[in-house]
């Protein structure tokens, strides 16, 4: 599966991006497939997997936020692994000229 999240402190002023570093912290420690953009940060993996490093991410966002925002958007599609990657690839196959 894949779940493309959001997290964000509320609370803490205008400035997140270092509370924010600290969920993209926890999710590249995971060992799982991921990606992270200015909107969301996704990953890969197993439903039990995928949701506990979510958790995880969150946590450490509420440990220096007394209100943590949550968005999350997921994509179960049994049997498909690489999604991360091979939906992109697929898209871009059909922008060529």
């Amino acid at each position: 599966m894949l779940i493309a999240f959001s997290v964000t402190p509320l609370g803490v002023g205008e400035g997140v991006g270092e509370i924010v570093a600290e969920a993209v912290r926890v999710v590249r420690a995971s060992g799982l497939p991921n990606e992270t953009d200015s909107m969301f940060t996704t990953i890969e993996g197993d439903w039990d997997e995928v949701m506990a490093v979510v958790k995880d991410a969150v946590d450490a966002v509420a440990a220096r936020a007394p209100r943590v925002s949550l968005v999350l958007k997921a994509d179960l599609r049994p049997g498909v692994t690489d999604g991360l990657t091979s939906k992109v690839e697929t898209i871009e196959r059909y922008l060529e000229p």
